[in-house]
């Protein structure tokens, strides 16, 4: 496919404003457009600077009966985690503070690339992210 750029993830979650607060407070991502779908339910779209969009819609269905993600998220077909890249973990998980609920790590991989270390923890609606330093794409 010729330009083809990623557009977003679009998240279901319990309680939209505390999720938008959340990646807004601790990922540097802000409002880029409202949809109203009348009442008071809407579309959130977040932009960070990397013109990453999340698409934030309030739940309308129970949790299926599935087990909670946990570790580096489900390992059953769908979405294992989201991932962010930061300069250091230890900062960015200090800087979450009571808001890391981390599900694994600090792991260090630079077994496999110096200097990659990654911990992986919990948003408001329990969906894994990950938080990685360090990761570089292997030579050609």
């Amino acid at each position: 496919m010729a330009n083809l750029l990623f557009s977003h993830i679009a998240l279901s979650c319990a309680d939209p404003v505390r999720t938008e607060r959340f990646y807004s407070a601790h990922f540097g991502f802000r409002r880029a457009r409202v949809v109203p779908l009348g009442g008071d339910n809407e579309i959130v779209f977040l932009k960070n600077d990397q013109s990453v969009y999340l698409e934030l819609f309030r739940a309308d269905a129970e949790l299926p009966n599935l087990p909670a993600p946990a570790g580096d998220g489900p390992h059953y077909p769908g979405v294992r985690h989201l991932a962010f890249q930061v300069t250091d973990v230890g900062a960015a998980v200090q800087a979450l503070g009571d808001a890391a609920e981390i599900t694994l790590g600090p792991l260090d991989f630079s077994d496999f690339i110096p200097g990659w270390k990654t911990v992986w923890l919990k948003d408001p609606d329990g969906n894994i992210v990950e938080i990685s330093q360090g990761y570089t794409d292997q030579d050609a």
